[in-house]
């Protein structure tokens, strides 16, 4: 086995061009499970990322936020910056396994995982991220609804390398939330989760409304149709109600290990009440 340790960007781009079968690591957290359970042979390449500080730098860019592919999710959730303007992304890394494997676990491993169960998804979503995506010669924004073709497959081409993630900030009082629902209340896969943004204006209607839900789909979901519920009505437990039923009605979740379709689908549309006005 071949290792490498690139210090900066373009030259893990370099490495990854003249190794396009590597290994990449970061935190490695999903990577040594897969291993030593021999679910992935044995790489004969490995780029480690660790040593790479770009990677790792979140940034306030005026009207959006910046964060590195390899921000430790532990890091990203006790950052004032994202915990002031996006805490339905702290709150979601929060809901992320153990202290341990935050502090070790990445910002981009938990994307490109691609798994409908990732926590940092959902709140991509909502928040309307665009991710960076670098190759030795080229690089390209894509839109996270964009960036997910199924369970474990992305738009990721060969020696292409996920650098960062970005999103405009949202408008201050804007109304930030996420919950996941597991089979214990620590230390979960989710079973269905939710993200949602709703941006009112001075009289308090809702001029915007962002839902998404993980674990109901091969990829993260949005309903466009839910959204549009509340779009330029004050909300009411009404308005709530409708849009949690549209929700079981749309959703199209499958039965395995952790619960049933049917569970999911509930589960997805109640998750939506938790917004109710006397809820948040």
């Amino acid at each position: 086995m071949t290792v490498h340790f690139p210090e900066d960007i373009k030259s893990a781009l370099d490495l990854f061009d003249m190794f396009p079968d590597s290994l990449l690591w970061a935190g490695g957290t999903d990577l040594m499970a897969e291993l030593r359970a021999k679910k992935r042979p044995a790489p004969e390449s490995v780029i480690f990322l660790e040593k790479v500080k770009e990677l790792a730098e979140i940034r306030d860019e005026g009207v959006s936020i910046f964060i590195g592919a390899g921000a430790r999710l532990s890091g990203i959730a006790e950052n004032k910056l994202i915990l002031d303007s996006a805490p339905v992304l702290t709150q979601a890394l929060c809901a992320h396994s153990s202290p341990p494997i935050r502090n070790m676990a990445t910002l981009g491993g938990n994307i490109c995982t691609a798994s409908p169960a990732a926590d940092a998804v959902p709140p991509l979503y909502v928040l309307g991220g665009e991710l960076l995506l670098q190759k030795k010669d080229a690089s390209r924004k894509v839109r996270a609804g964009d960036f997910f073709l199924g369970p474990r497959k992305t738009v990721l081409e060969k020696g292409e390398l996920l650098t960062g993630v970005s999103f405009p900030k949202p408008p201050q009082g804007s109304v930030q939330y996420f919950e996941k629902v597991g089979q214990r209340k620590a230390l979960a896969i989710a079973i269905v989760s939710m993200a949602a943004i709703l941006t009112t204006d001075s009289g308090g209607r809702v001029e915007k409304a962002r839902f998404a839900w993980g674990s109901v789909g091969p990829t993260v979901v949005r309903i466009p149709e839910t959204e549009a519920i509340f779009e330029g009505k004050k909300p009411t437990h009404e308005l709530f109600r409708q849009a949690a039923e549209l929700v079981k009605d749309s959703v199209r979740p499958i039965d395995d290990i952790r619960a049933s379709a049917a569970y999911r689908s509930q589960v997805a549309g109640n998750l939506v009440l938790r917004l109710l006005p006397d809820q948040v």
